[in-house]
């Protein structure tokens, strides 16, 4: 594969790394010539220069003489999406329509700056917004699931819960630029298939981090191969970003859902304990890693029509996922079976043991308040939703049984989902 090192030695970030046992062109359609590089350039220049456009616009300042009338009619609708930024019914979708596919760039700019990171930090605008423009830009597009869209999401949700009193009277700059960088970048350049995938082809990553935290390794090191390369934090002293790079990291590896168990039993014991001291940076540390692995799970907390969309799209990269090994005669990997793992029972057995436990401890460390309530409610309701479709199926399968079409092992199959 592809792999380059960026700046000091030891860090490695793989760019666009080849899968050895199949044809890579289905999991990244984009080639790597000479044509393909021009185009994205020029798609990086433009995209640079909207961002100017939309900043006038963001900052008040209306164009003399504009010929986009209709861009700035769908800027105004941004800008306006933006000033309720911190509301949990937030539509990333929209955002991401009004922007023209720019939700993450331009939720990070408006971010950095509500912050006042910009300032703090000393940022030049430019490299920053160069910076964000690569992150945005490593995601894959054609992924359903795990895309820039995604990755604003989870940005945005950070935002909502960096504020949480409990953890704002005790956040400094350095904590929220962290948790904001760890949103918006935890999963670049995620190919659209998991860990279990890319041991069993043998890929190269899953050989460089000896099959530990395989994703969730690369989306970290691809991060700081992005900094590094944009310069962003050059200006800083090299201890300082050193820092940075490894708390990213930190943050970024707790998003791998096979340690939910370690983080889960952890926050109990802070909980019971009532031990949390958030004045000390590793217990602040330790809760801006559960507030992103919150983040990055709270698609069943949202509203029912984003939270359905978001449940689609992840079920469509499974099954996605499921025809690739059928194809190269692998085993189907679990919930990557279209013809048995459907959408309800798979989304319906997430909430059950991934998700409630999470968010049952998030209210309690907040102390219950209004967006935690509100994230629960939508959580209860949604599987409520699920739970009936699911039944609803399962009706629809049982009558189709009695005009002789559904087969023994097919009930077999609808009994187990049942029971998830």
């Amino acid at each position: 594969g592809d792999a380059r090192v960026r700046g000091q030695t030891g860090v490695v970030s793989e760019r666009r790394g080849s899968y050895p046992f199949i044809d890579f062109r289905l999991l990244n359609n984009t080639a790597l010539s000479g044509e393909v590089g021009t185009k994205k350039k020029v798609k990086r220049l433009l995209s640079f220069q909207r961002y100017f456009h939309a900043s006038r616009l963001l900052r008040g300042i209306v164009p003399q003489a504009s010929l986009y009338l209709l861009d700035e009619d769908y800027l105004g609708q941004a800008r306006h999406m933006l000033s309720k930024v911190g509301m949990w019914d937030f539509d990333i979708f929209l955002f991401d329509r009004l922007t023209n596919g720019n939700s993450l760039v331009t939720l990070l700019c408006h971010l950095f700056n509500v912050h006042g990171l910009i300032h703090h930090f000393q940022l030049d605008m430019v490299t920053l917004h160069r910076f964000f423009v690569m992150v945005q830009e490593d995601y894959h597009s054609q992924n359903p699931y795990h895309n820039a869209v995604h990755a604003a999401d989870v940005t945005q949700a950070m935002h909502c819960y960096l504020r949480e009193p409990k953890l704002a009277n005790f956040l400094t700059p350095s904590d929220i630029m962290l948790g904001l960088l760890a949103a918006a970048a935890h999963d670049v350049d995620h190919p659209g298939v998991n860990q279990p995938f890319l041991i069993k082809t043998k890929h190269h990553l899953a050989s460089l981090y000896q099959n530990v935290s395989v994703l969730e390794n690369h989306h970290w090191r691809s991060t700081i191969g992005m900094l590094r390369e944009s310069r962003l934090l050059a200006h800083l002293p090299k201890e300082v970003t050193q820092d940075i790079e490894q708390q990213l990291g930190s943050l970024i590896l707790a998003t791998d859902i096979n340690r939910q168990n370690e983080f889960l039993i952890r926050l109990k014991s802070h909980l019971d304990n009532q031990d949390l001291r958030l004045e000390d940076a590793q217990d602040r540390h330790f809760m801006l890693q559960i507030a992103l692995k919150c983040a990055d799970i709270c698609n069943p907390c949202r509203v029912w029509d984003l939270s359905k969309q978001w449940s689609e799209r992840v079920c469509e990269e499974f099954y996605r996922q499921g025809d690739l090994e059928q194809k190269f005669e692998l085993e189907i990997s679990p919930l990557c079976n279209q013809q048995k793992d459907t959408v309800p029972s798979i989304q319906i057995g997430f909430m059950t043991y991934i998700v409630e436990p999470l968010f049952e401890r998030w209210a309690q460390f907040t102390g219950n308040t209004p967006l935690s309530e509100n994230m629960l409610n939508h959580l209860r309701r949604n599987k409520a939703k699920w739970r009936s479709l699911l039944h609803k199926q399962h009706s629809s399968s049982r009558s189709n049984d009695h005009s002789g079409q559904v087969t023994g092992s097919q009930e077999q199959t609808l009994n187990e989902e049942e029971t998830p």
